[in-house]
């Protein structure tokens, strides 16, 4: 079957959702944290984190236009700090619930039975149930204007992660580690390495 523009238009709204979010394939599951000013603790889930580069070493998420739900953009901002926390198979079910849009103030953490974790003077919370999770502070913001997204870039700060999990190399084995996948918005991935090649030369 081939779909052009005209024909992705017309899709029913949830359906093209669906169609374009997978369209993709698989991308990175992570937990957001975040912290506002009265102390209210925040926990979203994104699959739009993405390597920027590694000296500095920086990375990027893309945010959804702004609801009344919403609060990781703002409080990305006004703390200037924030949790990325990976997601392992044991807790999917309470990942993929903090996507639920939870009034402002109302702590995801509590309401999935996430746990909050405060390591190393970080003021944004940690997922303690993550096995690998670092922190960022907040670089850099840029509205999109196409669809009303905003892009931010955070510079990684501090990161957690088991010594077993970590190679010779640097490399750090996240499958080794249980880390989940997503495709879609709702269907969620256990992996399975092919092979790691060495550095490609012409």
């Amino acid at each position: 079957m081939i779909y052009n523009e005209q024909a992705i238009a017309a899709f029913e709204r949830r359906y093209r959702a669906n169609f374009i979010n997978s369209l993709g394939g698989f991308k990175s599951l992570v937990l957001i944290g975040t912290k506002n000013r009265d102390g209210s603790e925040n926990l979203a889930t994104f699959s739009s984190l993405f390597h920027l580069g590694a000296d500095p070493a920086l990375c990027g998420i893309i945010l959804r236009p702004a609801t009344d739900c919403s609060s990781t953009l703002e409080n990305i901002l006004d703390q200037q700090c924030y949790t990325i926390n990976h997601v392992a198979p044991e807790f999917v079910r309470q990942a993929h619930q903090c996507s639920a849009k939870y009034p402002k103030g109302v702590s995801e953490f509590e309401k999935v039975g996430l746990s909050p974790e405060y390591l190393e003077k970080i003021p944004a919370p940690f997922v303690r149930e993550s096995k690998i999770k670092f922190a960022c502070n907040f670089v850099q913001k840029t509205a999109i204007e196409l669809n009303g997204t905003t892009l931010v870039i955070g510079q990684i700060a501090a990161v957690f992660v088991p010594d077993n999990s970590i190679k010779e190399d640097g490399y750090i084995d996240i499958e080794e580690a249980g880390t989940v996948t997503t495709s879609g918005l709702d269907s969620y991935h256990a992996t399975s390495r092919i092979e790691r090649l060495p550095y490609a030369k012409p």
